[in-house]
């Protein structure tokens, strides 16, 4: 295989550009993030203080989903831009919906603050990803 065939893209493939690949790698960290934030840091904070081991974790399969979704970002299946317009509108939906419910009374503890801010950026990310799709989709 010469130089030019091992770089060459596949008549079927098309190169993922920046904006798309910082998208999904932003998906990447929001699931790790959420993962350590739902997960291992309660989890630990059970172990060290001897309280039940589930007590302070918030049950969801989101971050399998943003796997996905970067995932699809980047290896480009043809339900990509359904996909991102569709999880997009309903992660949407549901932070809104969330934080109008917590911001009508307001838990400051150190559980519900780092969940406002992981979904806080989650709907940020979401945002982009919505816009992305409707305004320029051509890029996915």
């Amino acid at each position: 295989m010469n130089q030019s065939e091992r770089f060459s893209v596949e008549p079927n493939q098309h190169a993922v550009g920046g904006w798309i690949s910082f998208l999904a790698h932003l998906l990447f960290i929001l699931a790790a993030w959420t993962l350590f934030i739902k997960y291992l840091f309660p989890i630990v904070y059970s172990l060290a203080y001897g309280e039940p081991l589930t007590r302070y974790i918030y049950w969801d399969l989101w971050p399998i989903a943003h796997i996905w979704l970067g995932w699809a970002l980047l290896a480009r299946p043809p339900y990509t831009r359904a996909l991102a317009i569709g999880m997009a509108v309903i992660e949407i939906v549901i932070i809104c919906t969330l934080f109008a419910w917590f911001l009508a009374e307001p838990d400051w503890t150190i559980w519900r603050t780092n969940w406002f801010v992981n979904k806080a950026f989650v709907l940020t990310c979401f945002i982009l990803i919505l816009g992305t799709a409707l305004y320029r989709p051509a890029r996915l």
